[in-house]
């Protein structure tokens, strides 16, 4: 049964489809927002994956090329891997819906998300993201939804709600908020210095959009919504935690947790697992999930010590931050490079800068964005936590964290004009125990100040996190949380920015949403902690960026030509600018508006290609002195090669105060001399004069 639903979202239609395409999916929502189309679908398994203690929750996002008119590159001519867009958007939606799902459901569900259509005003991204959530609370996948989630920008202060893709590209904000009819339970955000106070509004401006889409999919629900399905519950026999609280009372895990040493922690509960292991040996059943109950027991354990005593694992106050050490310079040759410690949380980053020419080139639906200029990368290797496994090269969380600690950053990043260079900053997870993207972020900001980046301001970022009780208004915040408080918690909070205002957000929640007071806290705790990391720890390794980038990186020289000359640079088949490389060994880009940048490391060489570049451009004027090697001799006179692709000619009557009968009594090839331009001969050649050249 074909059914069309629409309501007028932010001055558009939005009209979902049900019934008319993928009928054989648990749920599918054929989503229209402008001449954005997106098929949303949620499937899910008949049965529970056995041998797994979690929900094993895909969701994809689909960049379809032909979307916006583009035949994919490669050799191929397909789309290939997700891209880093794609990955972004797969986890803002897998966020806020995964906590709306059974804890104990183990069946296989995805969330699949193809953008087949992209209106420029009409973002693809909130389109499958409204899709999602509408194909799964109509399905019968058991789900505590609905869910709904809006976009806001910000240009001159004013709020823009689902901004197009040029006001969420030029904005000072750049949010995404997802709701339940109570409660916020996603953030994103990237922001230009927004004021926490500013921030705050724009989220329940968006919440209360929310609430308008709630409706909306309520309606859709009652009509077409399929009753949910049972399951086989993978919830833990509560029998067999009266038997491991029996053997393992509450005192002696308390214990076991009590340390501000995670490798200690550790070794505490392997000793008491095998405890239990030799205690229940004959009974196969509880062995199979004895796992995943010492580590409920574990988290009720830590979470009563938290809630009730303000007990933290490591012993630390609330709002008390782990101790903090910075230094820079700690590689040697690269460009900049800085190590960030907070507790057992390290990371080293290192800063490269390189022309312009080296920014990372995109292929997406954004036809607008082709070319990165700031690429921050992050890397999360096994030894970081003490586990061996091999590299196979970034996953969704090391990308995901990689553009949220580069989100943080881009605000404070000088302009192209400011600063021509490319960058990249990579993060290295040397040790990790908490919260390393905000580690990321901060020696992200050292790194690029010790390369020499002017950047506007300094940035640090922090996590903070929450335990919740019975009621809405039972709950505690917790600063700077440590691994085990974010697995045991119920909120993982990230916030950076300046002194100014905040340059990102990031939260994770594994609860039914957060109250207004849980939002304005963890901001307001978060602010307060990331001016304490900046003033104690970042401003005493180094208090503003190097006056000039260090010996190693390279050096640009900017100048501009009339576009006109392009050509005349460039030469026959590139002839011209490679003589002029080869003679100097820099490298040279030239774009369409006329820029030139020079890059090299040695100054001498970049300021003679920029002489030559100089010579070729300008227009000859009688007058002129220039340096030019000989490179042809004739009867009557000398040609004279005084820039790559560029010659002029030295009459023999010119060549020597006296009389001379041959040139070659004076000149042999190879000659390098000073003349004087004269201006041009009968036949508009450059003519020279070496004997009115004042030596």
């Amino acid at each position: 049964m074909y059914k069309s639903y629409t309501m007028e979202l932010a001055g558009r239609t939005l009209r979902v489809d049900i019934g008319r395409v993928a009928a054989q999916a648990n749920g599918a929502a054929f989503m229209h927002y402008g001449d954005t189309v997106v098929l949303s679908t949620a499937t899910a398994s008949e049965k529970p994956r056995e041998g797994i203690d979690f929900f094993p929750l895909s969701v994809d996002y689909e960049e379809k090329l032909y979307a916006v008119g583009k035949i994919p590159g490669g050799f191929n001519k397909r789309e290939g891997k997700a891209s880093e867009n794609a990955i972004l958007t797969s986890r803002v939606i897998d966020r806020p819906m995964r906590p709306l799902f059974p804890k104990d459901y183990r069946n296989d569900v995805t969330l699949n998300n193809m953008v087949m259509s992209v209106d420029p005003e009409c973002r693809p991204e909130l389109v499958a993201m409204l899709g999602a959530a509408i194909a799964t609370s109509i399905s019968d996948i058991p789900f505590d939804g609905p869910c709904a989630m809006t976009q806001v920008g910000m240009i001159d202060g004013e709020f823009i709600i689902n901004p197009s893709q040029e006001q969420w590209k030029v904005g000072d904000l750049n949010l995404t908020v997802a709701s339940t009819r109570e409660k916020v339970i996603m953030i994103e955000a990237g922001a230009n210095e927004v004021p926490e106070e500013k921030m705050i509004e724009a989220i329940y401006t968006a919440h209360e959009v929310n609430q308008k889409l709630i409706a909306f999919i309520d309606q859709i629900v009652a009509e077409v919504g399929k009753a949910k399905h049972t399951y086989e519950s993978c919830a833990i026999p509560e029998e067999l935690f009266t038997a491991i609280k029996e053997i393992v009372p509450p005192a002696e895990m308390e214990e076991a947790v009590f340390t501000d040493d995670k490798q200690t922690r550790e070794g505490n509960i392997r000793a008491l697992t095998e405890k239990l292991e030799e205690a229940f040996a004959e009974n196969e059943e509880w062995l199979a999930v004895l796992d995943e109950a010492i580590y409920q027991y574990e988290k009720k354990t830590v979470r009563k010590m938290i809630l009730k005593d303000h007990k933290r694992p490591d012993g630390r106050e609330v709002t008390q931050i782990r101790p903090l050490a910075a230094e820079v310079d700690i590689i040697p040759r690269v460009h900049g490079s800085a190590m960030f410690t907070r507790g057992q949380t390290q990371i080293c980053n290192v800063c490269t800068l390189a022309p312009l020419s080296e920014q990372q080139r995109l292929d997406g639906l954004d036809e607008n964005e082709v070319s990165k200029r700031y690429m921050h990368h992050y890397n999360f290797p096994s030894y970081s936590v003490g586990e061996t496994k091999p590299s196979r090269g970034p996953g969704r969380r090391e990308i995901g964290h990689g553009a949220l600690a580069e989100r943080a950053l881009i605000p404070v990043l000088p302009s192209e004009a400011e600063f021509p260079y490319a960058i990249r900053t990579v993060s290295e997870t040397f040790e990790s125990n908490g919260s390393t993207s905000m580690a990321s972020t901060c020696a992200s900001c050292m790194s690029l100040m010790a390369a020499g980046v002017p950047i506007k301001k300094m940035v640090a970022g922090i996590s903070c996190g929450l335990v919740t009780g019975e009621t809405d208004d039972d709950f505690i915040l917790l600063t700077d949380i440590q691994g085990l408080e974010d697995f045991f918690g119920d909120m993982d909070f990230k916030v950076t920015g300046t002194t100014e205002g905040i340059t990102a957000i990031q939260m994770d929640i594994k609860i039914h949403g957060l109250t207004r007071p849980i939002v304005e806290g963890a901001i307001a705790r978060c602010r307060e902690a990331r001016l304490f990391i900046m003033d104690t720890c970042m401003k005493k390794a180094i208090a503003e960026p190097r006056p000039q980038v260090g010996p190693y990186a390279p050096k640009i020289i900017q100048m501009m030509i009339d576009p006109q000359k392009i050509g005349d640079v460039v030469g026959q088949r590139g002839k011209t600018i490679n003589a002029i490389i080869e003679q100097t060994g820099v490298k040279i880009d030239i774009e369409d508006d006329g820029s030139v940048s020079i890059c090299g490391t040695d100054q001498a060489m970049m300021d003679k290609a920029k002489e030559l570049i100089e010579i070729i451009v300008t227009d000859f004027e009688e007058g002129q002195v220039f340096t030019g090697k000989v490179v042809s001799i004739k009867e009557f006179g000398a040609f004279l090669e005084f820039a790559p692709g560029k010659e002029g000619m030295v009459h023999i009557s010119k060549i020597a105060k006296e009389r001379i009968n041959r040139v070659e009594d004076v000149l042999t090839l190879g000659d390098v001399v000073k003349v004087v331009c004269l201006g041009k001969d009968k036949m508009g050649r450059v003519s020279f004069s070496m004997k009115d050249c004042k030596q």
